[in-house]
């Protein structure tokens, strides 16, 4: 990897995502990282006229790149010697994901915090660290609050046995296992269309080949609640990076559009490396 890009807001939740991004920076060996802000409009919520209050852009940026200064100052000591630590702050919005400024930074890698919220939040509003992963192309890792960095020793590839050699992305799977070293646990939670699936055996059969140079643990989880199972699974094997494909025609997908399944994002006790299907 080149760069890892770390979009904050300057907030408590954003600040230990920049701690872990430091440290998972050491180990992966990434020599450059972006403090990344994007700044916006203020709206003015009006019942009878919403509006866009139109600040002047100028005043935003210069406030932006103050607040960008005071925050790399307090933040900067924490990242490991020979790692260049570069800003960028920009009017943007991050609900359309983040691919062009990766493109400009070099950035093959986005770190970001998440919080959970409440119900309103998370079936309404949504989070932007959600909406970068489920609009971008560039890998997401997700950190959840309080987070404390673990070298990534052990991996979880949370996996749904559907067109498993046409969808996973094997290639930056394995890539991530041979930077880390990490062993790698694949976690398949049953699903009730799963009875009727005749394919199932030769789906990961297929998963099976794809890594077993790596000698990979594979787990099947019965039925039931598809986060609480992750969590589970995580806690018990020690997990420290768990790996979601949200494919656009399979369960995993609902990770961020539905109400329920989207809480792995929101409420994993682990970091979720979010990558696209291949």
């Amino acid at each position: 990897m080149k760069a890892i890009l770390i979009p904050t807001d300057f907030s408590t939740t954003a600040r230990n995502a920049v701690l872990y991004a430091f440290q998972l920076a050491a180990q992966l060996q990434v020599p450059r990282v972006i403090l990344y802000h994007a700044y916006q409009a203020p709206v003015s919520i009006d019942p009878l006229m919403p509006t866009v209050v139109m600040s002047d852009i100028d005043t935003m940026k210069a406030s932006s790149e103050e607040a960008m200064a005071r925050f790399k100052l307090t933040i900067h000591a924490f990242c490991k010697t020979g790692i260049q630590v570069d800003t960028l702050c920009e009017y943007n919005h991050l609900g359309n994901g983040l691919d062009e400024t990766c493109v400009k930074t070099g950035a093959d890698l986005i770190v970001m915090g998440i919080t959970g919220g409440n119900a309103l939040e998370e079936k309404l509003i949504g989070s932007n660290t959600v909406n970068v992963a489920k609009h971008g192309h560039v890998p997401v890792v997700m950190v959840p609050p309080d987070t404390i960095f673990t070298e990534v020793k052990e991996i979880m590839l949370a996996c749904d046995y559907d067109n498993v050699v046409s969808t996973l992305p094997a290639n930056a799977i394995k890539q991530w296992l041979d930077t880390t070293g990490a062993r790698l646990f694949v976690l398949h939670v049953q699903q009730k269309a799963d009875k009727n699936n005749l394919d199932m055996p030769f789906q990961s059969l297929m998963a099976e080949t794809l890594f077993h140079t790596y000698d990979p643990i594979f787990h099947e989880a019965p039925e039931g609640d598809f986060v609480a199972a992750v969590n589970r699974f995580a806690q018990e094997r020690r997990v420290d990076l768990i790996i979601a494909i949200p494919k656009k025609h399979g369960f995993l997908y609902e990770l961020f559009h539905s109400s329920h399944t989207k809480q792995l994002a929101y409420h994993s006790h682990v970091p979720v490396l979010v990558m696209h299907e291949s």
